[in-house]
């Protein structure tokens, strides 16, 4: 499944609606825990997409299906991949306690049980996967600014 972005930033949220619709067509409660982290791994990761290139980007969603061979999907990790036209590599930062952004690939850290990236034709992609059988990360205090906190 996927959806193309454009560059706009307003597209972040269609996104979000968007994986929350697919969620719910797949069968999942798009109010569990896993949807939620979904939810906000792909904001980040469409936001950094839209805001750093300020080109479209394809967001790609991969959900495990139940079969003959793996009749339990519950515990394959769902992916998560957007492609945009820069082939500058993704970093983290570590933005300082004021700092109003910069917090997006720690959280994709945070939330999942891998993620990378690599470069595609004239641009990348970048990609995570959530195990959705795994055990929420425990809830960590992330500054957001001028000592404000915002509970995962």
């Amino acid at each position: 499944m996927q959806l193309a972005v454009q560059a706009d930033p307003a597209e972040v949220g269609r996104a979000r609606r968007w994986v929350r619709t697919r969620l719910q067509g797949h069968g999942l409660d798009p109010d569990a825990p896993i949807a939620e982290t979904l939810v906000l791994v792909v904001s980040e990761l469409v936001t950094n997409a839209v805001v750093h290139t300020g080109c479209p980007a394809v967001l790609r969603l991969t959900m495990p299906v139940a079969d003959a061979a793996s009749p339990d999907v519950a515990s394959s990790p769902v992916r998560v991949e957007v492609a945009d036209a820069s082939r500058t590599a993704p970093a983290p930062r570590h933005a300082g306690r004021d700092a109003t952004n910069g917090r997006g690939l720690e959280l994709v850290e945070l939330l999942c049980v891998r993620w990378g990236w690599y470069p595609e034709g004239s641009g990348k992609r970048v990609w995570c996967e959530i195990d959705p059988g795994a055990e929420a990360p425990v809830p960590a205090a992330v500054p957001l600014f001028d000592g404000l906190v915002r509970q995962l």
